[in-house]
Formats: C-alpha cells, structure tokens, sequence
C-alpha cells in the first residue's frame, strides 16, 4: 500500500511524494519526491525506473515544505530516504541512482 500526495508550485509544476515498501527483505518503507511538470509525469518517472506499480490515491501524505526544498535543490529532481527518521532525525536525501544501484559483485 502506498501512501503519498502532492503540491502545486506557484509555477504550476508539481511535486509528489510517495512512499513505497522499499527493496529487498528488510521492508522497510521508502520516501520519494518528484519534481515535475504534473503529476502523471512524475509517476511516469518512477514507473521508467522499474517501480511499476506506483498509484497515487488521494493527497493523504503530501510533501513537508522541507522536502519541496529538497527535491527543488537537487538537479534531477527526484529523491528518496527511508520513510521512517534515523534516531538523529537527520536521515539526508539521496539520488534515485543510489538505491537502484546493484552492489558489486566480488
């Protein structure tokens, strides 16, 4: 089940923020946020990355003006941290790349 919602920038673009059960056994739950020009296109963005089963349902969780600031600050505009705080409340946002990224092998 997916959580998640949305805001309208005064420039009329859109940013979405979902979370989604992350990868692997651990299940732990991811936060993404998406710049984008509307909100099918963000969707569209996470679906390109593999993530095909991203519904947004309503606006029950939309983006913190601080994770607006996030996304708005990075120059791909999307972004991910896991959905619940570290103990020091300071869980910093990351690449899209960073969670897809397979390890390495060796």
């Amino acid at each position: 089940m997916a959580g998640g919602g949305w805001t309208r920038l005064p420039d009329g673009s859109v940013v979405v923020a979902i979370s989604l059960a992350g990868p692997g056994a651990g299940g732990q739950r991811v936060r993404f946020l998406v710049h984008s020009a509307n909100r099918a296109r963000a969707l569209t963005r996470l679906r390109n990355l593999g993530l095909r089963a991203v519904y947004l349902r309503g606006n029950a969780e939309p983006p913190t003006p601080d994770e607006i600031s996030a996304v708005l600050h990075h120059p791909d505009g999307l972004v991910w941290r896991p959905a619940t705080p570290c103990e020091t409340g300071a869980d910093p946002w990351r690449p899209v790349g960073a969670l897809l990224r397979r390890p390495a092998v060796g």
